[in-house]
């Protein structure tokens, strides 16, 4: 029997209901994606969880065999199932409750575990090329028929078996991203043990952090074609560059829409981006947050921020590389003979994947819950104008089978008071501070390989700071900064970063991106060593702290603090 570490069950400031076998199990805040009060739709239909029981019988895992969520609050936790013979817990999925899947053979897992470990360097070596060659344009045909298709011509009939079709494409692109993520993401762990190994001891976590960099990837390419724009408006002057000068997006894009010029720069450069990039929200794992596409603020945001720092893209990518190869050389210094080999094998593999980091959040992440969202949309256009429903938003609001019973006018609900009292319920969770964890946490369930993207089992080991103004988290990114903090909740709040501020956020994203040209630090509530703040602010070159829990709830805009991101320590000066 596994030694239990700790338990959380609930108390008077947050309270747990429990059904069936969950206590049992380590419940895990999902701060690295949802950081926010989750929406019944998103909950629903949305999850990244939904298809991780087929990664694990896939793959052929012995340590797993499902991923439930469970709403807390109002904020989701998900919990991984072990592979193990009669374990049962209550979860949910399409407004359906069913029990996780889990063995039916007592040595499946002692004996799996040779499938994986012989089949896992085929994906590793033979992943990248089934990406480009075949599952990229796969995706890509999908989403062309929801970017073509006349939502506003349809019937609500038609947006009806649009969304189940949206929901397929969902579900199959997230088969795609957990064949991906785990073939990469074996790879990754992969050289950190042999690096651990053939170096000997010491903390090597900011080389593999380095390592974890690329310079040819979809991210890059969006940040490209935004200093594109960026050099063509400084170059040309004239009404479009004297549009930019204004403090904010709306401003910009009426002083752009009073000329011919500037309206043939939104319809012509905007556009054109919008339709390649704008496909992308604040918080990709949520279906409430607009995407660029519907609202190209933070779009012209960026180009603003880049003139006003003149950001220098092939500057920026060249230090990227730069450090790359020097990693890469740091990596095998020192190392001779067998281990040199070995160690130049796991490094090759890794480094080959690394693209697809950036690369499945653009198609998968950001892509696909784009599409779902816009969908849904426009079917909470189509009950407005049926006078069901009062904001195309409210569709967010109601869980899967209460939209279809709505749409097929055999609902039992009044829809306006459910959506209200929802949206009510939402507000209020944003004022709870959420834990980072509850249920029972053992040796066992902390040693699952993908917490560490959460930053366990650090947070259940962790003990709060005795220094006062003193915020601890992980070293992400390493450098010290002092600087003005600015603490960022929403997309509105983007267009408030000022020159070499530190940014205080729950989460980023890589819609996110855009700032970091500009910003000296950052600081996140959530994420581990390989997290998206991680991995960016390692490739920007600004220290970074990440996994602190709190930190956006310790620090206000306005605060002098210090950015340690060796050390993984925040501290409020002033």
């Amino acid at each position: 029997m596994t030694e239990t570490v700790a338990t959380f069950f609930g108390d008077d400031e947050f309270p747990v209901a429990w059904d069936h076998g969950q206590k049992e199990l380590l419940w895990v805040h999902d701060d690295l994606h949802i950081p926010n009060p989750v929406s019944p739709m998103y909950a629903d239909i949305g999850g990244w969880w939904l298809k991780c029981d087929y990664m694990f019988r896939r793959f052929g895992t012995p340590f797993a065999s499902d991923w439930i969520s469970k709403i807390i609050n109002g904020y989701v936790y998900t919990a991984a199932i072990p592979a193990e013979v009669g374990l049962t817990a209550e979860a949910s999925e399409y407004g359906a409750r069913y029990t996780p899947r889990t063995p039916q053979s007592e040595e499946y897992a002692a004996e799996i575990g040779g499938y994986l470990g012989w089949t896992l360097p085929y994906y590793a070596e033979n992943f990248l090329g089934w990406w480009r060659d075949r599952l990229v344009p796969e995706m890509t045909r999908n989403f062309e028929r929801f970017d073509t298709y006349d939502t506003d011509a349809a019937s609500l009939v038609e947006l009806a078996i649009l969304l189940e079709d949206a929901i397929d494409m969902h579900d199959r692109h997230w088969q795609i991203h957990w064949v991906l993520n785990f073939a990469q993401f074996s790879s990754t762990m992969n050289l950190n043990t042999v690096i651990a190994e053939v170096k000997g001891e010491g903390d090597h976590s900011d080389l593999t952090g380095r390592l974890q960099s690329s310079v040819v990837n979809r991210n890059w390419d969006s940040i490209e074609e935004l200093w594109k724009i960026k050099e063509s408006v400084k170059n040309d002057g004239g009404a479009v560059a004297e549009a930019f000068t204004k403090a904010t997006a709306p401003e910009i894009v009426k002083a752009l829409q009073s000329t011919p010029e500037g309206q043939q720069f939104l319809d012509k450069e905007i556009e054109a981006y919008s339709a390649e990039f704008g496909y992308k929200s604040m918080y990709a794992h949520e279906f409430s947050f607009k995407t660029w596409r519907e609202d190209p603020a933070p779009i012209l945001e960026a180009v603003r921020g880049y003139l006003e720092v003149d950001y220098d893209y092939p500057a920026e990518i060249a230090a990227v590389a730069r450090d790359l190869e020097a990693a890469k050389a740091e990596a095998v210094e020192g190392v001779t003979g067998e281990d040199l080999e070995r160690l130049q094998g796991a490094l090759d593999l890794s480094l080959r994947m690394n693209p697809l980091t950036p690369d499945h959040h653009f198609y998968i992440d950001q892509g696909t819950n784009a599409r779902v969202r816009l969908v849904l949309i426009a079917i909470g256009k189509a009950l407005v104008a049926a006078g069901k429903l009062e904001d195309p938003e409210d569709v967010m609001y109601l869980r899967y089978n209460e939209l279809r019973t709505l749409m097929a006018g055999s609902n039992g609900f009044d829809a306006e008071d459910l959506v209200g009292d929802r949206r009510d319920d939402r507000e209020e969770a944003y004022e709870l501070r959420p834990r980072d964890w509850v249920g029972t946490a053992t040796e066992e369930n902390l040693a699952f390989p993908y917490l560490a993207l959460w930053a366990f089992p650090d947070k259940v080991y962790r003990k709060p700071s005795e220094v006062e103004g003193e915020i601890h988290g992980l070293g992400a990114s390493k450098g010290i900064v002092e600087g003005t903090a600015r603490v960022v909740l929403s997309p509105e709040q983007f267009s408030q970063v000022e020159r070499d501020e530190i940014i205080i956020c729950r989460m980023t994203s890589p819609s996110w991106v855009v700032l970091f040209t500009k910003i000296s630090g950052l600081v996140t509530d959530a994420g581990g060593m390989a997290s998206h703040p991680a991995v960016v602010s390692r490739e920007f070159g600004i220290p970074a702290v990440v996994g602190t829990s709190d930190a956006t709830r310790q620090i206000k805009t306005g605060d002098r603090i210090r950015v340690n991101g060796t050390t993984g320590i925040v501290e409020v000066l002033a």
